[in-house]
């Protein structure tokens, strides 16, 4: 699996959940599930090892929105926020990170990246 695009993203910033849909079908090892139009060239069987169990709490608000798929299965992504700053000492030389919050992902999904890269593709970031 290594190096395999998931819905057309990398693999470091791709969906690991795509959300709750219907179950059709379930079988010994598998689910058949009914997925939007949105995801019909998407296989529509899935093993359990790749599910999430959802625990019901009646207080939990579902404000889930699937991002907008194009029709090869990609979405636009692009970062929203900063919310930590490291500096990474090495021998002769400090490197500048910074952790970047994306679209349609949670803090704990934010990356490391560079803060020169990310200051030069993205100055409003950095805006105050």
């Amino acid at each position: 699996m290594r190096g395999v695009k998931r819905f057309g993203v990398r693999e470091k910033l791709s969906p690991r959940y795509i959300g709750l849909y219907e179950v059709l079908e379930r079988g010994a090892v598998a689910y058949r599930f009914a997925l939007p139009p949105q995801l019909a060239d998407v296989h529509s069987v899935f093993h359990v090892s790749n599910l999430h169990k959802y625990i019901h709490n009646p207080e939990h608000a579902m404000l889930y929105e699937p991002p907008e798929l194009q029709e090869d299965l990609s979405y636009e992504e692009f970062p929203v926020s900063i919310i930590a700053r490291e500096v990474r000492k090495l021998r002769n030389r400090e490197i500048s990170y910074v952790k970047v919050r994306r679209s349609n992902h949670d803090d704990c999904e934010a990356t490391w990246e560079l803060e020169s890269e990310m200051k030069t593709h993205h100055p409003h970031l950095f805006e105050e």
